[in-house]
């Protein structure tokens, strides 16, 4: 074997995958990794070797979205390379097998599968299920597993969706397309084995209204939104599949994986196999040889792709965040802020490069806005490509005399709001201005190109406290534009260690009313915020809807003793108008009418209508 060490780090190594040839490994030690012959099982690990290269390091970085679990460090393993003599003995196979197995659940998914690469024994303690079981587990909230199928070990399931995790994890996501944006839920289907996303939508049948009795002059609409996943159509779907290399594998010996590359283009992707020939191709031709930067094709039910007969095309793009400082040079004063996303109104620890809002003035993304190693994945955003493609004019001759194609072209439009028949008829020479780093085919006319990017929410934001009831997902009633998703935010404030022990009684007041009193005063305090994470053509998507300075003596208006609001706190709030298009926004006086902590209701003065509020669990569409 070559005396030079090969570096096996988290970006060129998953999980079970033969080892392929490639610099610094010989033809002859390549060969018998592959086949399934182990490093000697004398328990040589972790000891020094006299050979004249150096140490390769399995080093996963602290920021690759997968950490060990709570309150455990993380480790990092060092393995040197293959051709090693021993210099003393080692003691580590004489260790209590419960030891080592305590010791191994320390580590994370990286680190794990690259102690299973060095030596037999450790193979059979880190490839066990009650170790990779914790790792699947942690990424999908709100389910309890039991089974890893259709893998046959939750350490193969793992691998099989890795760089993936991340989006179960998270539930929620929100995005930047056009005004309106979209808000979807990610969740795994235990019965799959997928990783899936829908739209959250909300529909209100608002048909009854009434006149306020404290003012006939404002009206009070009726509000019973119901709230579904459009399961019909998934926005991204990734079914764990694995290549025939890995599941021809009986996994009797130590596996290494190398990402095959040929000519500098992964010759046998597997991020995401399809049974499509025409995806097949298309993903030999479009995957770049760093799986970080490639893009990954999309599925529809049953694995096929979201190509062909349909002509809507999408790809799933990781993203790498931007630092500080390039976050600050980004950021503009007005929307569409330098188009990073999140924007600066909805809270957040990074942010990543967006896309413009009007697709045909999309830039490509620069190198720094996509990640090439682990370490630099962001695990709180995304982005998704679609476009529009026609194969030939044969195709559009099709699409032109089909009632079938006609109907899905209103479906891509109700879908993605672009009208294919114009863009078709009106613009068949528009191809991308810029030439892109990874067209997404070659195989036809690419139309309505367009990268949205999605964020999510640490879930703090969104989960209520004692001192912040009203934090949370919210759905509003917006009239003509329908129902619209928000994220009302309490900022924590610099006096929160108060201690209402201390307050003083005032004169003659009864325990009840003391303990109500301290009660308010733990509530109704500092500023509230709604924030679209979903809007319309006037108020877009990351823009306030509505402020309240303060919840407090300072914004207090009344308590409201008439119906149907009787009994709740009324306080000062500014609500967020414009005109069509963003233009000419304002604020205008406005009062929030605190019913309870799960429905709010927004009073517009100046409109002369009662808008409500209600707050949605996002933990309910998650459960299969």
């Amino acid at each position: 074997m070559s005396r030079n060490s090969t570096q096996l780090t988290s970006d060129n190594m998953s999980l079970g995958e033969p080892i392929q040839n490639s610099s610094g490994v010989g033809p002859e030690s390549e060969a018998s990794i592959s086949q399934g012959h182990p490093v000697p099982s004398d328990g040589g690990l972790i000891r020094g070797g006299t050979h004249g290269g150096t140490t390769a390091d399995l080093v996963a970085d602290n920021n690759n979205g997968h950490a060990a679990p709570k309150g455990k460090e993380r480790a990092t393993v060092h393995v040197d390379e293959w051709n090693w003599s021993p210099t003393g003995p080692c003691y580590l196979s004489t260790l209590p097998p419960e030891l080592i197995d305590y010791v191994l659940s320390f580590l994370s998914p990286v680190d794990l599968a690259a102690v299973s690469s060095t030596c037999r024994d450790l193979y059979r303690l880190a490839t066990t299920d009650h170790l990779w079981l914790p790792l699947v587990q942690a990424n999908v909230p709100g389910i309890v597993l039991s089974s890893p199928s259709p893998c046959a070990s939750f350490r193969d399931l793992y691998a099989a969706h890795d760089l993936r995790w991340f989006l179960p994890k998270h539930k929620l996501w929100f995005c930047d397309r056009d005004l309106t944006g979209k808000l979807i839920v990610t969740r795994y289907d235990p019965r799959t084995g997928n990783i899936e996303g829908y739209q959250l939508l909300a529909i209100s049948n608002r048909t009854t209204f009434h006149h306020w009795q404290m003012d006939d002059d404002v009206i009070i609409h009726s509000f019973e939104p119901q709230l579904k996943l459009h399961i019909d159509r998934p926005v991204l779907r990734f079914e764990p599949a694995r290549s025939e290399r890995e599941r021809e594998q009986d996994h009797s010996g130590i596996t290494i994986t190398r990402i095959p590359v040929r000519n500098g283009i992964v010759s046998n992707p597997t991020e995401q196999p399809s049974r499509s020939n025409d995806v097949a191709d298309l993903s030999s031709r479009v995957t770049e040889t760093n799986r970080f930067r490639a893009e990954m094709p999309l599925m529809l039910d049953s694995g096929y792709p979201m190509i062909s007969s349909d002509f809507m095309c999408s790809n799933f793009m990781l993203a790498r965040s931007l630092s500080p400082d390039a976050a600050s040079r980004r950021l503009r004063p007005g929307f569409p802020y330098g188009n990073i996303w999140p924007p600066p109104v909805v809270p957040a620890h990074r942010r990543v490069a967006g896309a413009r809002v009007h697709s045909l003035d999309m830039s490509p993304l620069s190198d720094e806005d996509i990640p090439s190693c682990r370490a630099e994945t962001s695990d709180q955003a995304f982005r998704i490509r679609t476009w529009l493609e026609m194969r030939s004019g044969a195709s559009r001759r099709r699409f032109r005399a089909s009632n079938e194609d006609a109907t899905r072209a209103a479906v891509v439009e109700e879908t993605t709001g672009i009208n294919i028949m114009e863009l078709l008829f009106e613009n068949m020479a528009h191809q991308p201005r810029e030439p892109r780093r990874n067209p997404p085919s070659s195989m036809g006319l690419h139309i309505g190109e367009e990268i949205s990017t999605y964020a999510t929410l640490d879930p703090e934001l969104y989960t209520p406290t004692a001192r912040y009831p009203y934090r949370g997902i919210w759905v509003g009633d917006y009239s003509g534009h329908g129902c619209e998703f928000l994220l009302v935010h309490q900022p924590e404030r610099d006096d929160d260690d108060f201690d209402l022990d201390i307050m003083p009684r005032q004169e003659g007041e009864t325990d009840e009313d003391y303990a109500q009193r301290k009660i308010d005063e733990t509530v109704y305090r500092g500023r509230l915020e709604a924030i679209k994470l979903t809007g319309d053509p006037n108020v877009p998507r990351g823009e306030y809807t509505f402020i309240v300075e303060d919840l407090g003596p300072a914004g207090f208006v009344r308590t409201i003793q008439e119906a149907p609001f009787h009994g709740a706190r009324v306080v000062k709030s500014k609500g967020h108008v414009a005109g069509t298009g963003f233009v000419n926004d304002k604020y205008i006086e406005s009062q929030l009418i605190l019913t309870s902590h799960d429905r709010l209701a927004q009073y517009w003065v100046g409109f002369g209508h009662i808008s409500f509020f209600e707050r949605v669990n996002i933990d309910d569409f998650i459960k299969v």
